[in-house]
């Protein structure tokens, strides 16, 4: 090969190369755009020219990368959800080597709230955590199917880990319990002053190690110690 088309080809190699890293960027300025409208504004509440103004890129160039809203929507919880799930079948993992009853419960409760909460206090991903916060209470979001595709799998694990270790407890029993450890993660994630104020500044949602260990103690106790009226129970 020639010395020159050897400079040539790398030329070519160069701007391929530097091309990617363009649209990379551009494809990570419009994530972020979408995220921070998204979590101010909801779903419904956005439009691709709002979030195209935000990146300040074109509408077409939104249409290119993600194909319409609904695209882009998804792939930021493509690329947002891994950090909890992973985070919490590596909860469920230590949890399943625990010999102890007590601890073992204590660490599934874990598992499913201390991933979301310290989420909500990093602020590089406190967008997402209203996001989510937002998906998981909006009665069309079963629309989208973002929960279903990304969190339903790990959500059935949870749960099946709950019934291992406390097999006394019927279906129903361990589901209203994670449906309630749910609740109040969501409450807190998307807490938007009122818990503070209610609790005259003492409870701070903001205060991740305080707020992990109050709602952590409470459900390990309400899981492991709540009676259920027999009338109530499905066997």
């Amino acid at each position: 090969m020639s010395k020159a088309r050897k400079i040539q080809q790398d030329q070519k190699v160069a701007v391929t190369e530097t091309t990617h890293r363009s649209s990379a960027a551009t494809r990570a300025r419009i994530v972020e755009a979408a995220e921070a409208e998204f979590a101010d504004h909801g779903f419904d509440g956005v439009s691709v020219r709002q979030i195209a103004l935000r990146a300040d890129v074109p509408v077409a160039l939104i249409n290119y990368h993600f194909g319409n809203k609904e695209g882009l929507y998804r792939a930021i919880f493509e690329m947002r959800a891994p950090m909890i799930v992973d985070q919490r079948l590596a909860g469920l993992r230590l949890a399943e080597m625990e010999p102890d009853r007590e601890r073992k419960v204590e660490m599934i409760v874990k598992a499913v709230l201390v991933p979301n909460l310290h989420m909500r206090s990093t602020e590089r991903n406190s967008s997402y955590a209203r996001i989510l916060a937002r998906e998981v209470s909006d009665p069309k979001s079963h629309n989208r199917k973002v929960i279903a595709d990304f969190f339903d799998p790990v959500a059935h694990k949870v749960m099946e880990a709950l019934h291992r270790a406390l097999p006394e407890r019927t279906i129903e029993e361990i589901n209203w319990g994670y449906q309630a450890m749910l609740g109040a993660m969501v409450y807190t994630m998307a807490d938007t002053g009122r818990i503070t104020r209610l609790s005259g500044g003492r409870c701070d949602p903001e205060d991740e190690m305080a707020t992990a260990t109050h709602l952590v103690a409470l459900f390990k106790a309400a899981l492991l110690h709540a009676q259920v009226p027999s009338a109530a129970r499905k066997e």
